[in-house]
């Protein structure tokens, strides 16, 4: 017989890889294979938090990594971790984090050095300026 947090370990291995979409509590019940009340009590029960908010804990923390290595806008990182409105995103973030998405990106330095090759290098050979792709000539 397989111990039951086996099954709620396949429930959070799928909130963790499928965060990014809209996936319900009675989704992850099905994956665990108990009914959508038992599974929120035993999930509650075995890793401390609910799973609906184990489901934002996740999103919140991809939506942190995002803010910190990229320039994307707060609306698009929003709806990229799988959340519908941003005015409740802003409010989790803070709520997670004790500051704004802005606030938490102004900390970190801009995404721009994440890029292996200096600035000037990456300007010159990023997008040529003088291609004829044939035209010139012949």
């Amino acid at each position: 017989m397989v111990p039951r947090s086996r099954h709620l370990l396949r429930a959070r291995d799928l909130a963790d890889s499928r965060y990014f979409e809209a996936v319900t509590v009675a989704d992850l019940a099905r994956a665990a294979g108990l009914s959508p009340a038992y599974f929120g009590r035993e999930f509650r029960r075995v890793f401390g938090e609910s799973p609906h908010q184990y489901l934002l804990t996740r999103r919140l923390e991809r939506a942190a990594a995002l803010l910190r290595n990229t320039d994307r806008t707060v609306t698009d990182i929003c709806f990229e971790v799988g959340l519908t409105s941003v005015g409740s995103f802003v409010t989790s973030f803070r709520r997670a984090h004790g500051v704004s998405p802005l606030a938490y990106r102004a900390s970190f330095p801009p995404a721009r050095r994440h890029i292996r090759v200096p600035l000037c290098v990456a300007r010159a050979y990023g997008r040529p300026a003088h291609r004829t792709f044939g035209e010139a000539g012949g």
